[in-house]
C-alpha cells in the first residue's frame, strides 16, 4: 500500500495555485518538492541542499534571475 504524502505550502502562498509544496520523504533525510500547478512532477532533494537553497534565496544570490 502506498503511503499518503502530506504536502505543505507556505502560509505566504495564500489560496493561490502557484506555489512550491514540500513533504517529507520515506527516504531518510530526503525532502519532496513540487509546484502546485504541476503536481505530477516531484523532485527529491536533501534537507542540507534545500537549506542551502533557501539561505541563497534570502541572501539575494538568485535575484539576477528574476
Amino acid at each position: 500500500m502506498a503511503r499518503e504524502i502530506n504536502w505543505q505550502k507556505s502560509s505566504f502562498s495564500g489560496n493561490t495555485n502557484s506555489c512550491v509544496e514540500l513533504a517529507p520523504s520515506a527516504i531518510p533525510d530526503a525532502i519532496l518538492m513540487r509546484e502546485s500547478d504541476d503536481p505530477d512532477v516531484i523532485v527529491t532533494t536533501t534537507r542540507e541542499k534545500l537549506r542551502a537553497f533557501v539561505l541563497g534565496v534570502k541572501a539575494g544570490e538568485f535575484d539576477h534571475l528574476i
